[in-house]
């Protein structure tokens, strides 16, 4: 899945020769905290709610109140702004996005496109929202893991069982990570089978797969069947 489909869009940003005070101004009223920084519609900084808390915390250790608004009246963004600006191109992938992210322990980055022009924000909220897209949490299903053989058509066996007792599939995710060789770890998340069916299902299922746990997310209910 493409950044361009999950980043947030219209930008708010802010020129750079504003006070930190306009730059608190337009996080609060847009509920963000992250704003790119732009000198005549080029991107070239970025200034996140953090960058203002410590602006302010340096200098307001012995002010009044009245002496800290003023204070933040006069501080230039361009004072303050990161002005290396790690950016994230809109085609990349959401995991490509989040992968960087995380390198970088920094909770956001501007989106730019191939003329290197601003066109969206990607956080690490647009981030989550797009995993629960993709692994279809928000269907209130069931979630199904289990280690299985790394052979041709093992996890349509699965699937093929899970359909003939109603299932829908939202989600299939797999993995080699921590799982022994020759086999992998699979998680499944399917909708819209009846619970009075679930224990019969499992029963055929234990006998193809080693499974790990299942959550009816529905009901909130856990089961693990194996806990190493």
């Amino acid at each position: 899945m493409l950044i361009r489909y999950w980043m947030s869009t219209p930008v708010v940003t802010v020129e750079k020769k504003e006070s930190m005070q306009q730059a608190a101004t337009l996080m609060k009223e847009n509920r963000i905290r992250l704003l790119p920084v732009v000198d005549k519609g080029r991107l070239c900084g970025i200034i996140s709610d953090r960058d203002l808390k410590r602006a302010s915390a340096s200098d307001a250790t012995s002010l009044d109140v009245h002496e800290l608004l003023y204070l933040i009246s006069k501080i230039k963004i361009a004072d303050i702004m990161t002005r290396n600006v790690i950016t994230v191109h809109r085609d990349w992938t959401v995991e490509e996005a989040a992968d960087l992210l995380l390198s970088r322990k920094i909770s956001g980055a501007p989106v730019v496109d191939d003329d290197g022009q601003l066109c969206g924000v990607i956080t690490q909220t647009d981030l989550f929202k797009a995993t629960l897209y993709i692994t279809g949490l928000k269907k209130q299903g069931f979630h199904l893991a289990f280690v299985l053989e790394d052979t041709p058509g093992s996890i349509m066996d699965i699937v093929n069982v899970i359909r003939e007792f109603g299932g829908r599939m939202a989600s299939i995710l797999s993995t080699y990570e921590r799982a022994p060789a020759g086999y992998r770890n699979v998680y499944l998340r399917f909708y819209g089978m009846s619970r009075d069916r679930i224990d019969e299902m499992l029963s055929i299922l234990k006998a193809k797969a080693k499974l790990r746990y299942m959550v009816d997310h529905r009901e909130n209910r856990r089961t693990l069947f194996d806990t190493h």
